[in-house]
């Protein structure tokens, strides 16, 4: 099979433990496009935290692109033209925010290039370590949340909010909802997921779905290693997750996105 679209998750996939790209990875990378593959970086990351490691990968250089907010947008890199976005209407927000009072859990949302929230937390200092966006606390998260929004976050101690997920999913009919991290309970409009946004940009330049290798770790990665014709996991995947990948690979410290190009895309 000749692949011609590598998909990539971020977090604990592509990057290693200190949020870096390889040295491996990245000349990996740049030899997969040069053959004529296109490098889509796949995140649940909002599109500022992921510009400049596609740029580092040259992603521009050779009209690659970036699906950020697990799905809710598709970038061209190179033209910088925004292909698809779904956003989440602010009187749904304000409903997740009325819910997650009720539950006791954080919340989230991003408006105008910064994370908005109205508590404190340590998952939502790392949320603003691993994006780089500016925190910006607020007395009134309603009545900052005045536009619609592309995605939010939950964020409480993995066991806790495990069950609180499990109760949003049995009330909120209209959400697509996943994990990226245990403690991060990722909130998107409904029919938006990795998946859903590969098959649009497939589609676009005419790819099948069996020409497509993607790469993760995680439940949000989940549809997409299902979507894809070759579905690989890096070995520091969620355990529960293990069986669900045509293929498991070196972990993320071990450069286990080198090792899938060097197997299935550079012979």
């Amino acid at each position: 099979m000749k692949y011609k679209m590598l998909v990539l998750d971020m977090d604990d996939t592509l990057l290693n433990d200190n949020h870096q790209i390889s040295e491996r990875n990245k000349a990996m990378i740049r030899q997969a496009q040069e053959k004529g593959v296109y490098v889509v970086l796949a995140s649940g990351r909002p599109t500022p935290a992921m510009i400049d490691y596609a740029q580092d990968l040259d992603l521009h250089t050779f009209g690659s692109y970036i699906v950020a907010y697990n799905g809710g947008v598709i970038l061209d890199m190179k033209s910088e033209e925004v292909l698809f976005e779904q956003s989440i209407s602010k009187e749904h927000i304000h409903e997740l925010y009325d819910f997650s009072v009720a539950h006791n859990v954080h919340i989230l949302a991003y408006h105008d290039g910064a994370i908005i929230t109205e508590s404190e937390s340590e998952y939502i200092d790392l949320e603003a370590r691993l994006t780089g966006m500016p925190l910006k606390k607020v007395n009134s998260f309603k009545a900052a949340i005045d536009s619609p929004s592309v995605k939010c976050l939950m964020l409480e101690e993995p066991d806790y909010l495990a069950t609180v997920g499990e109760k949003l999913k049995a009330q909120v009919n209209h959400k697509s909802i996943t994990t990226s991290k245990p403690f991060f309970l990722e909130i998107m409009q409904l029919g938006i997921d990795k998946a859903a946004s590969l098959a649009r940009l497939a589609e676009r330049l005419g790819i099948d779905a069996n020409e497509i290798i993607a790469v993760g770790n995680a439940s949000n990665d989940l549809s997409m290693i299902e979507y894809a014709g070759l579905g690989v996991w890096v070995d520091n995947v969620t355990p529960e997750l293990r069986d669900k990948a045509d293929i498991i690979v070196a972990s993320n410290n071990d450069d286990g996105v080198a090792e899938v190009i060097e197997k299935y895309i550079l012979p």
